[in-house]
């Protein structure tokens, strides 16, 4: 069949749009794909590639020109089946976390300004030879400064020991005898044990031990291995319950069933040490022959530079060479409550004591700040939509915590 010019002219003019057609789509996938995978810069640089041939087509496909959205949109609807609702959900992930501690730096307050921590001045006890050639012992220049600070500080808070000291365990009740070989007890109990636990203790033995109760005569007939249940929690309840049963029948056969009153008495009972004892003869009998000098008084006393001691005997010994013979049973009730309160062994409460902000204390350290970052990626799917919302929400977290 012969084809007249003009059909031949309209097949000419729909083979070049096709072709035109062609192109566009294809440039046009390019630069989608170049935008999602490097962002903004990679559309802007491919978009420059193709302004030639983008120019001379947008006249002839106007009609079928698409931006990154309506292309985007369309695709991910026509995947989704009709008729089929796509629930709500939310899906919550952590992306990181980013921990930033800074020791020696001050913390700012929400209410207030930041705490200015700073080391004191060691001041310890000086040896002094006078004139006679004898050897004085001049006390720190600041003891009293310090301890008077520091009896305020108690004052403001309570400590295990003001309310489960072994000087306040004895049953009221009993006679002065018993009462004192309670407290005997309750010191055996105490070493390497919590106060609360220790009191935990010595309820169960008041509370538990056949008649004729808590006294030397019940500690002598009660069955060791009933003994040693009723004192199970502390530490070392199986060493504890023999010196225990060992120190009733000493205190029988040589002190007359009496605790001893002489310090040489007291150490002289199995598990009885220097500390167990000075404190036994001050709350017992009512005489301050020695200071009782545990783990506390002793890390105290050393980290505010009073001294330099290896061992809690020699901290006893520096102390009571100038510390005022009044003061000798206070002292360890006092360090005690402060070392369970505030300067702890542990994590020192250095930004509540006034000792730090005074610039008394020469081992005042500023609490560290830990700042936790924590990225969330939420991603609520809407129903009736195939579009997903995400949005990144960022958590800051502050933790102050002393050293």
């Amino acid at each position: 069949m012969k084809t007249s010019r003009l059909a031949r002219e309209a097949a000419s003019i729909g083979k070049t749009s096709e072709l035109v057609t062609r192109r566009q789509t294809r440039s046009f996938a390019t630069t989608l794909n170049a935008f999602s995978a490097n962002g903004a810069a990679a559309f802007a640089a491919k978009q420059e590639d193709n302004d030639d041939d983008s120019s001379s087509l947008s006249s002839l496909s106007s009609s079928g020109a698409r931006d990154i959205e309506d292309a985007a949109g369309p695709s991910s609807a026509r995947k989704r089946k009709r008729g089929t609702a796509t629930p709500r959900s939310t899906v919550t992930t952590v992306e990181a976390t980013t921990r930033i501690s800074r020791r020696k730096s001050a913390i700012k307050a929400e209410d207030g300004p930041p705490a200015k921590i700073k080391k004191g001045r060691k001041q310890p006890a000086k040896k002094v030879v006078n004139e006679s050639g004898e050897v004085d012992i001049h006390p720190p220049a600041n003891w009293e400064i310090i301890y008077e600070a520091v009896q305020e500080m108690r004052k403001k808070v309570l400590a295990p020991v003001d309310t489960m000291g072994c000087e306040s365990l004895a049953e009221d009740t009993r006679s002065p005898r018993d009462k004192r070989f309670q407290t005997l007890i309750a010191l055996m109990l105490s070493s390497q044990t919590k106060d609360t636990t220790n009191a935990v203790a010595m309820s169960r033995l008041q509370k538990e031990l056949p008649p004729p109760g808590f006294t030397l005569e019940g500690i002598l007939a009660v069955d060791p291995v009933r003994l040693n249940e009723l004192i199970y929690a502390v530490g070392f309840h199986n060493n504890k319950t023999r010196y225990i049963k060992a120190t009733a029948q000493i205190l029988v056969d040589k002190f007359n069933s009496e605790i001893p009153d002489t310090i040489e008495g007291l150490i002289s009972l199995p598990g009885v040490g220097p500390k167990m004892a000075y404190l036994c003869m001050s709350v017992a009998w009512g005489r301050d022959e020695g200071i009782g000098v545990d783990v506390h008084v002793h890390r105290i006393t050393n980290l505010w530079g009073w001294h330099k001691t290896r061992q809690p005997e020699d901290t006893r010994a520096a102390l009571e060479a100038w510390l005022p013979r009044e003061k000798w049973h206070e002292i360890n009730h006092l360090l005690v409550g402060f070392g369970q309160t505030i300067c702890l062994p542990v994590g020192r409460k250095c930004g509540e004591c006034t000792l730090s902000t005074g610039r008394l204390c020469p081992g005042a350290v500023a609490p560290k700040t830990a700042v936790v970052k924590k990225k969330r990626k939420l991603e609520e799917v809407v129903e009736g939509s195939g579009e997903g919302v995400k949005e990144e929400v960022e958590d800051v977290l502050v933790k102050n915590e002393d050293v």
